[in-house]
């Protein structure tokens, strides 16, 4: 199992203007401590469960295509980005600048979207209904797709069009760069990952990841895809520290309360967790490090990582 790196936080030192020196040195440091993924949110403001609305943030493929050259091998990639929030004309030049910047490191991480808030806070319209927005994330990978493919690329969508369209360079990665749906709802957003998505990407517990894998495998066997050629992936929240005392003093310093979402403990307890992610099917774990701790992350590369 491979492991990745998701940064959820841009808060590194009080001065919010060092924030790219901060993401960079992370970025680095994962790549060269094993680390095989460092992604970023791709919001434009601070999500509820992470920290308050005004926390300093940076866009998410600005940050990236900074990171691409800042770094060597590492893939770079959101996690994830909103249909709503470009073009996917715009989106797929985006993504493929990223390529030809990173040598071929870009996943392009997309998603049907879901944080209202923003949404209205920078005038993009929210469909209300979620299946508006899976099929208008649909036609989307699908207009990229041949935007990455032709050389004059034309789509006539319900939601999206394009007219002979020219988008040189193409991506360095052949046949083209691979595409992460994230998501686990079941009856569409899955369904979408069994026809067009390279990678998925879904949270939960190990005993959940599972349950949505195998609705996976149903859809691929409906769609005639082979399960086996989808990367299965999944996030989750990582505090880790030696002891039971060093953990609650850990928390209290950082203020992570009983709320935390992800998965608080030790290194033994958190080797059997990740343990329970591996034998569900996940194919890459991608750990999102609660407040840019440190220590955590040294954790993972030196204690657990080596034994999977």
């Amino acid at each position: 199992m491979k492991f990745g790196i998701h940064n959820p936080s841009f808060v590194f030192s009080p001065d919010a203007h060092e924030m790219f020196e901060g993401l960079k040195g992370k970025a680095q440091w994962a790549e060269n401590n094993g680390f095989a993924w460092f992604s970023v949110m791709d919001h434009l403001i601070q999500i509820p469960w992470v920290g308050p609305s005004d926390e300093p943030f940076m866009e998410g493929w600005t940050a990236i295509t900074a990171l691409a050259a800042v770094t060597s091998r590492i893939r770079l990639a959101t996690l994830v980005s909103s249909v709503a929030y470009r073009n996917p004309a715009l989106l797929a030049k985006i993504a493929s600048n990223v390529d030809v910047i990173s040598r071929g490191r870009m996943t392009l991480g997309i998603g049907a979207g879901w944080f209202d808030t923003e949404y209205r806070q920078y005038g993009w319209e929210f469909p209300e209904k979620p299946a508006v927005r899976i099929r208008q994330m649909e036609e989307a990978v699908k207009l990229i797709l041949a935007m990455w493919r032709e050389p004059r690329a034309t789509f006539q969508g319900k939601y999206f069009h394009i007219e002979d369209a020219i988008m040189e360079p193409k991506p360095v990665q052949k046949p083209r760069p691979p595409i992460m749906i994230a998501g686990g709802g079941e009856t569409m957003t899955l369904r979408v990952v069994a026809r067009l998505g390279d990678m998925c990407n879904v949270a939960g517990s190990p005993q959940d990841v599972k349950r949505k894998f195998d609705i996976l495998r149903g859809h691929c066997e409906t769609e005639r895809r082979d399960y086996a050629t989808i990367e299965k992936t999944s996030v989750t929240g990582v505090l880790l520290a030696r002891t039971d005392a060093e953990l609650a003093a850990k928390r209290a310093r950082l203020g992570i309360g009983d709320a935390f979402s992800g998965f608080a403990g030790t290194v033994g307890a958190a080797t059997d967790h990740i343990g329970a992610y591996r034998d569900a099917g996940v194919d890459m774990l991608i750990t999102s490090i609660a407040k840019n701790d440190t220590e955590t992350m040294e954790l993972l590369a030196s204690d657990i990582m080596p034994k999977f």
